[in-house]
This record gives C-alpha cells, sequence and structure tokens, in this order.
C-alpha cells in the first residue's frame, strides 16, 4: 500500500513533507497491527549541503577530504567537563556550562575554521564554499500526478489480513490528518486491497444470481417448490466447506481463489439442477428408492464431467 503527502496549494515543498512523513506519520503506521514496516520515498531528509568551489579550494592548498575532516571534528557533542577543583566545604559553590553542541543553522557552519595558515590566516568554510540547507540526497524522486509528494510504502507483515491492514491504515491516516498543518493533505495511490473487495462484491453477486436463477428454473420446468430447496441448501453448504478447506490448507482469498468461487457456483448450480431434474423424472416414473438412486448416478455421471469443462 503506498500513501502520498501533497500540499495541494504549494505551500510546503517536497522536502518538507518528506520529513514531516519520517517524524509525524512513519512510526505511528508502523504500529498497527500488520504493518511490517513503513518506508518513506521522496526528497529525504533534511541536511546541510557543502558546495565546495574547486578554484577558491586549490588556491589555499586544501582537499574535500580536509573539509570534510574539518567538518566531522567540530562539529560534535561533547560533554561539558568541569571547571576548576573541588571547593572546600565551606565554600561550595555549583556553576552550570552551558556548551554549543552539533550545528544547526548555514551561518554556523560557514564559520568552521578549515585552516591556519602560517601568517595566522584564517580560512573558514564560507571563504571556499556555499552552505546551504537542503536535502541529504538527490537521487531519487516520488511523484504523484507530476507533483511532487513524498510516498509512504506500507509492507505487510506475513500472515496478516491485507483487508483488515488496510482499514486500519485508513483509520489512522483520517485521525492524522485532523492534527496536519494546513494545506497538507494525504493520497491513497496504491492499495491492492481494491482488487480483492472487487472480487469479494462479484462472488455475492454470483451467488444472488445463482440462487435466484436456481429457483426460477426448478419452479418453472419441475413446477415444484421442494425441488428448488436441494440445490438452495447444496450451494451454500459447498461454499462453507471451500471456505474450511481453504482455511485447513492455509490458502488466503485473494484474487485467482475468488475468480475460482466465481465458475465453482456456477458448477455446483448446474450439478444440483441436473440431479434434481434426473430425481424428479425418477419418481415421477414410480421407480423405486434403490433403482432411482443407482440410475440416477448412473446418468449422472457423464454431465458431471462434462459440465465444468463446457
Amino acid at each position: 500500500m503506498v500513501v502520498h503527502l501533497v500540499s495541494p496549494q504549494k505551500r510546503y515543498d517536497s522536502l518538507y513533507l518528506s520529513n514531516f512523513a519520517i517524524r509525524q506519520v512513519r512510526d505511528e503506521l508502523a504500529r498497527l497491527p500488520g504493518v511490517g514496516d513503513v518506508l518513506v520515498w521522496g526528497a529525504g531528509e533534511y541536511a546541510m549541503r557543502v558546495w565546495l568551489d574547486p578554484a577558491k579550494i586549490a588556491n589555499r592548498g586544501l582537499t574535500a577530504s580536509d573539509i570534510v575532516t574539518a567538518l566531522r571534528e567540530q562539529n560534535v557533542q561533547v560533554a561539558a567537563g568541569s571547571v576548576g577543583q573541588q571547593p572546600e566545604a565551606s565554600a561550595a559553590f555549583q556553576m552550570t556550562v552551558n556548551t554549543l553542541g552539533r550545528l544547526t543553522s548555514e551561518e554556523q557552519f560557514g564559520e568552521i575554521v578549515v585552516k591556519i595558515g602560517a601568517d595566522g590566516e584564517v580560512t573558514r568554510l564560507r571563504d571556499i564554499a556555499r552552505v546551504t540547507l537542503g536535502a541529504d540526497a538527490y537521487t531519487l524522486r516520488s511523484l504523484l500526478n507530476g507533483e511532487a509528494a513524498p510516498a509512504l510504502q506500507i509492507i505487510q507483515s506475513p500472515g496478516a489480513n491485507a483487508i483488515d491492514v488496510s482499514n486500519a491504515i485508513r483509520g489512522k491516516m483520517d485521525e492524522l490528518q485532523q492534527n496536519f498543518p494546513q494545506d497538507i493533505e494525504y493520497r491513497i495511490a496504491y492499495d491492492p486491497t481494491v482488487f480483492v473487495r472487487a472480487s469479494l462484491q462479484s462472488v455475492a453477486i454470483t451467488l444472488l444470481e445463482a440462487l435466484v436463477l436456481v429457483v426460477l428454473v426448478v419452479v418453472l420446468f419441475l413446477q415444484t417448490w421442494r425441488a428448488s430447496i436441494i440445490p438452495l441448501v447444496a450451494v451454500p453448504v459447498s461454499l462453507v466447506g471451500t471456505f474450511a478447506l481453504m482455511h485447513l490448507f492455509g490458502f488466503s482469498l485473494n484474487t485467482l481463489s475468488l475468480f475460482g468461487l466465481v465458475l465453482s457456483i456456477g458448477i455446483v448450480v448446474d450439478d444440483a439442477i441436473v440431479v434434481v431434474e434426473n430425481v424428479e423424472r425418477h419418481i415421477s416414473q414410480g421407480k423405486s428408492p434403490e433403482r432411482r438412486q443407482r440410475r440416477r448416478w448412473m446418468k449422472s455421471l457423464v454431465p458431471f464431467f462434462l459440465l465444468p469443462r463446457c
């Protein structure tokens, strides 16, 4: 299942939407039952981009490795440590030390000292590079209808019910939508359960049509309501047995199995009508039950094998 975050009025760019999805939506969806993992595709997370000027770093005798080393050494989180020595018990005092941790703005990164020359000249990062706030990578983009829209790919856990997971995701997104900033909405671009829901609806419609046609055919041609009860009972019983065996052998409901159910309903109905018509004919001829049963099976054997292949 794929969920996109969009900004209809273009108030937020794809980078903001991507970070919003990572920080506000991903963990909420990952905690839902049946969800195995949530991946965010699009603009990536915020990162400080350093665009080096080759001519300037060459003039100062620097390389890209020197810049990376300076960034790693000066953009760190360190403990404040202690100030002075332990005071006398009669003159105890406490001094709070606040330190500047990791750098957060373009100006702070620009002040990083890259090199100090022999004459005391200080080369800062802003002197040889352009520092901007951007994405951590530009190798992947996510689009929806031609517009940038970060995507959340929800991976289902093995053995989970796809329809239950889809309903849970839709409910959670509706809940989160109420707290979204203005001009941030979600769109569900791909939901594989749509095909399963359509197949279930097709099975229900086919079953209803089959039951109605069975009653009409049997009552119209055999002129008896009693005979119509047998196929009406046979079809639901066959479906219940089918679902029981599918559960026993670990088969799931998918488009292929549901398509097979649609075909099997027609086969069961045809077989039931053939059997009922044959039995009613033997009853009208006054034959004994044992003889009726034997001749019914002999004459119905060929239609049983031919109907599924027609």
